[in-house]
């Protein structure tokens, strides 16, 4: 697909996060010399067409603090995992949580879920109170501690 003039320049102020106010749309409107509802017109445009899939946010854990992040992998049987993702995903402490496929034999494992920590023990009892608080004392999971980040930003699109 062709962009215009206008969608590049709009895409290219977006890739790189929204401005941190309380009208981002109306601030990048100023930079592209169109009104907010243009721009929100535009962004929608931008979506209808596939260009744009998605806007997420991006967490930088350890500039806040978190340095103990842990993926919890559970082997959950697949009549359970819709219910027990539900269950796990109302916990403030869960930040993402999805199922994926098993790849057996190596690999049990249909759901995963994220909690991040200022330190490890303290993850480790949020777990213990998860487990806890859903009954999952049955369910098999392991706890795998991040070692490295990498890619913390938003999409490029241009």
């Amino acid at each position: 697909m062709v962009l215009n003039d206008t969608e590049q320049q709009l895409i290219g102020l977006i890739q790189s996060g929204l401005p941190l106010c309380s009208r981002p749309w109306a601030e990048i409107g100023q930079q592209l010399n169109l009104a907010e509802s243009e721009v929100l017109q535009q962004v929608r445009s931008l979506q209808e067409r596939g260009l744009i899939k998605r806007f997420g946010l991006v967490v930088r854990h350890h500039e806040l603090g978190y340095t103990a992040n842990a993926m919890v992998v559970w082997d959950v049987p697949d009549d359970q995992v819709r219910q027990v993702g539900e269950a796990l995903g109302r916990h403030d402490c869960v930040t993402l949580c999805y199922q994926r496929p098993r790849r057996l034999p190596q690999w049990p494992y249909n759901l995963f879920c994220m909690i991040h920590g200022k330190d490890r023990e303290r993850v480790l009892e949020t777990i213990d109170e998860l487990v806890e608080a859903e009954g999952l004392q049955d369910i098999a999971h392991e706890v795998l501690f991040s070692g490295e980040r990498f890619k913390q930003r938003g999409a490029k699109y241009l």
